[in-house]
């Protein structure tokens, strides 16, 4: 992507999670989608990851919501598996980006999936290790064309480098193997309706904030065709009760419930879903 051409400001956003700290969204026309600014230097990224309260790098249930989380967690995960299974016929071998805790490749692994998985954060592998699941840090030792599908679950928004990324994703992918990729959609009815408050902008953790278009044409760079796209109709609630949060400082679930079901309803006519998964093949 060009760094030097000129983005319009969009919108401010806070940190609620860390630091308190804010940066601007700015628009990228060319591909319709929304950067974050200031950019935290690679060796700084990691501080913002550090709390109690990110999710995805804990099996906690110590409060309802993480309860709510972890139940949901379990019906998708079962979901995602079927997902790829239908994709590639029969199990075959499957990366998974980002892993976390490794509960997606553990299901998967259960399912007959040869699993490899990477993820950088450490409290997260320790967690996969006590599921008989080992992490790696990084992909650059792991063999060309290996994979039948790969997977990222809300992990391209955090890559620093996309066209860097897209790019191992194609060397590691086998031909007319799969990538299968989920992000939030900043063109939601909740992401307008809670604006700066909404909480899958997520800053400045979330680097990239996507659109239909902007996913086609990054990943068609490097011949990964997209094939479809599907709705995570959850996140609507999810992110609506995070949103309530940092609105008002409490989660008001039906405030968020209702905001999370019109989302969906809307969605329904426009497309435009919370969040979405797209299902890219290497042609």
């Amino acid at each position: 992507m060009n760094k030097q051409k000129t983005l319009d400001f969009f919108i401010e956003c806070k940190d609620y999670t860390v630091s308190g700290e804010k940066f601007q969204l700015l628009y990228d026309k060319e591909y319709d989608m929304l950067v974050t600014s200031p950019k935290p230097d690679e060796n700084e990224l990691g501080k913002y990851y550090e709390s109690e309260d990110y999710i995805s790098h804990t099996d906690a249930k110590r409060s309802l919501f993480e309860k709510l989380y972890h139940l949901v967690k379990t019906y998708s995960l079962n979901k995602k598996v079927k997902l790829i299974s239908t994709l590639n016929q029969q199990p075959g071998a499957l990366l998974d980006i980002g892993a976390g805790t490794g509960d997606f490749l553990n299901v998967a692994k259960n399912k007959g999936w040869m699993i490899e998985g990477v993820e950088p954060n450490n409290q997260a592998k320790e967690l996969a290790k006590q599921k008989r699941i080992d992490l790696k840090p990084e992909t650059v030792n792991l063999n060309s064309k290996s994979f039948d599908v790969i997977t990222m679950w809300h992990v391209l928004e955090h890559i620093p480098d996309l066209q860097l990324q897209i790019k191992e994703l194609k060397r590691l992918l086998k031909p007319n193997g799969f990538v299968i990729i989920a992000v939030p959609n900043f063109k939601s009815y909740d992401a307008k309706w809670y604006n700066s408050f909404w909480a899958a902008y997520d800053v400045p953790r979330h680097l990239w904030h996507f659109s239909k278009t902007s996913i086609q044409k990054i990943f068609e760079k490097e011949n990964l065709k997209l094939k479809k796209v599907l709705p995570m109709k959850f996140d609507s609630f999810y992110v609506s009760l995070l949103s309530e949060k940092y609105k008002s400082g409490k989660m008001n679930f039906l405030n968020a419930f209702w905001v999370g079901l019109r989302s969906n309803l809307k969605a329904k006519r426009s497309g435009e879903y919370s969040s979405h998964i797209y299902v890219l093949k290497n042609d």
